[in-house]
């Protein structure tokens, strides 16, 4: 996570910089540069300190080591559910909102209860049934 928490964290300085910049070359007549700009560089300190975090806590990758080989990374690399049907009615949640852009925006309230269905569906799979834990 070297290379992840040092590109975030050097960008966040970047995008401070260059919302002051932008907001001199414009005499500060347009909000979303000068505040956007920072406001971004704000998420990249948020994401690289949360990677900082994070690296904290877990053993090194293999990505880390600078003589590791491509097969030090072989193997199983998260717990995953190749017949969990979850994610499809999340997707379709996910479509319905969207209709509702083009339809009505009563039609966002038949997606959002589909999401969250799909979502606590997906969250709780491993707890009941064949694959409780």
């Amino acid at each position: 996570m070297k290379i992840e928490i040092r590109l975030f964290l050097w960008l966040a300085p970047f995008f401070l910089g260059a919302g002051i910049v932008y907001g001199f070359l414009t005499d500060w007549e347009e909000p979303v540069g000068y505040l956007g700009m920072p406001l971004v560089g704000g998420l990249m300190a948020m994401v690289g300190a949360y990677l900082a975090l994070t690296a904290r806590r877990i053993d090194p990758r293999p990505e880390d080591d600078e003589e590791g080989e491509i097969a030090d990374g072989a193997g199983d690399q998260g717990v995953y559910s190749p017949w969990s049907w979850w994610p499809l009615v999340i997707g379709s949640a996910a479509a319905v909102a969207f209709l509702s852009l083009a339809v009505g925006w009563w039609v966002l309230y038949v997606g959002l209860i589909l999401g969250v269905v799909g979502l606590v569906g997906w969250v709780f799979e491993y707890s009941r049934g064949q694959h409780a834990h």
